[in-house]
């Protein structure tokens, strides 16, 4: 039974407000004012507080405010006679649960309190309730998915459900129905890759980026901020779009990125606007080979330049790439220098070195045990560091940002045996090499890498990648192997986390 501390110095003309709520199960203790109010608190738990405003002595924000300072864990109801804008600005911004104005009837003050005692129990009922209803609707798009656009809405209304339910007893059933979607998806990739980097009949993928979503803004006179973010899933992204919506609308699709999802294919791909086969060859100055010591992606701002002159545009461009905090203060203390600029290519760097920092860092594992543990991190990094004002300064500044990624992450938990030379790749979720050993069963193969646009490190050198939960896992020492790495966020491998991945445009608010 919920107890609740009513004070109103009218309070004896509000017993039958008070037996109703008796009535509906509440324990409610009456007080004529606020010194009473806070003496009771003091000697008993409430679940609740019902607050007059207007109250003589002690007045109802001063009480307000005390119970804040005492009591923060207990929610208060205010109620009021005025409808005063100052007075209720007072109230809200002194943070009350609700406010209601008199003369309230017994039906408003139980719905308010329903709201904020038992809200978490009802939405998590109504909300297991809805996914119950749908789970078998979205088993049946899993298993008749047949396009790459019905695999994008499936992703779509699973992640949906994951973060509705991340708190409560079905999210084990989520994840359980986002294996099985990753297996089929896993098969449709198999059946259809090929056609898509071979032909015109593929999805929006990692070279087009530029030229169908950052090109058409400069062309209708659009200032434009690109902003990669490294690792970025649809989940995290749709744990950060509150902190902005403040400044921006926002326009969310998604895109394929290019196997490997790894940053050296799939980003080179998006700045080139080529294929890695075609950089290699077009560029071998710009194209890191596997085994090379030099950065995967130091390149970066030559190949975005390479691609703007391909397409024979005359726009000038930055490049920054904003590896940790100190970085993003100075980038945000220079971003007037941006606004004669019509095109700006930033790379936010934070989630990837989380990732790693995860398998490397037994303290981060404990802080990122979990997809929702992950995404909380990654929100509390977003709202607490310059990456935040960064947004803000752009929507200021009248830039339309596209945010996107180059590739997701998936968490892995069953091992694969592989056999390599030490040659071979250390990337968990796809190897590269000419002697690999492994079960075709379990992979996705590539024996001509030529035929899927990849450059190829030798004659007879294959490209396998890791699908579902799997992760490449070598014989020697293979338990410690499997417990150093089992429950860490890869890449490079094909899942719906990794593959389809948020394409945003953000719209400054005017």
């Amino acid at each position: 039974m919920h107890k609740i501390l009513w004070a109103d110095d009218e309070i004896d003309l509000l017993k039958p407000h008070i037996l109703f709520l008796k009535n509906k199960g509440y324990d409610v203790t009456t007080v004529s004012n606020g010194v009473d109010a806070l003496e009771a608190l003091d000697n008993e738990a409430f679940s609740l507080v019902l607050l007059d405003e207007n109250m003589p002595g002690l007045s109802g924000l001063e009480t307000l405010d005390r119970i804040n300072r005492a009591h923060p864990d207990v929610p208060v109801i205010m109620i009021t006679k005025s409808e005063e804008e100052n007075i209720m600005n007072q109230a809200i911004g002194n943070s009350i649960a609700d406010y209601l104005i008199k003369p309230v009837n017994p039906n408003q003050i139980l719905l308010s309190l329903k709201k904020n005692l038992g809200g978490r129990e009802l939405v998590a009922a109504q909300t297991t309730s809805g996914y119950q209803q749908e789970f078998t609707h979205i088993s049946s798009l899993i298993n008749s998915a047949a396009s790459i656009q019905e695999w994008m809405d499936v992703y779509k209304q699973i992640v949906y459900w994951e973060l509705k339910l991340a708190d409560t007893p079905m999210a084990e059933m989520v994840l359980m129905q986002k294996k099985d979607a990753n297996s089929n998806f896993c098969k449709f990739v198999r059946k259809n890759y090929e056609k898509w980097v071979t032909t015109d009949e593929r999805p929006l993928m990692s070279p087009e980026i530029f030229k169908k979503k950052v090109f058409p803004l400069l062309d209708s006179g659009e200032k434009v901020c690109f902003i990669l973010i490294d690792n970025f899933r649809l989940d995290q992204w749709r744990v950060l779009q509150p902190l902005l919506s403040e400044w921006f609308d926002s326009s969310e699709e998604l895109y394929s990125a290019i196997l490997p999802t790894s940053t050296q294919y799939a980003r080179n791909a998006i700045f080139a606007g080529l294929m890695p086969l075609q950089i290699s060859k077009l560029y071998p100055k710009l194209w890191v080979e596997e085994d090379e010591d030099e950065g995967l992606n130091v390149h970066e701002e030559e190949l975005i330049r390479t691609q703007l002159e391909r397409f024979r545009r005359k726009e000038n461009f930055t490049y920054n790439k904003l590896n940790d905090s100190s970085a993003g203060e100075k980038f945000l203390s220079q971003m007037k220098k941006l606004n004669d600029v019509p095109l700006n290519v930033v790379v936010l760097n934070f989630i990837d070195m989380l990732s790693h920092a995860r398998t490397e860092s037994k303290m981060i594992r404990e802080l990122a045990n979990s997809d929702a543990a992950y995404r909380s991190l990654t929100e509390s990094w977003f709202r607490h560091s310059s990456s935040l004002d960064i947004f803000r300064r752009l929507s200021e500044l009248g830039f339309k940002v596209i945010v996107t990624t180059d590739h997701g992450t998936i968490r892995v938990d069953n091992p694969v045996k592989v056999i390599g030379d030490r040659n071979t790749n250390t990337n968990l979720r796809y190897k590269v090499g000419k002697n690999l050993n492994y079960n075709p069963k379990q992979v996705y193969e590539m024996a001509d890498p030529k035929r899927f646009r990849l450059p190829s490190p030798n004659i007879s050198s294959k490209f396998i990648y890791a699908c579902n939960e799997d992760f490449f896992s070598y014989p020697n020492n293979y338990n410690y192997y499997v417990q150093y790495y089992t429950g860490t966020f890869q890449h490079g491998g094909i899942s719906m986390e990794e593959m389809l991945v948020p394409l945003v445009t953000l719209t400054p608010k005017r």
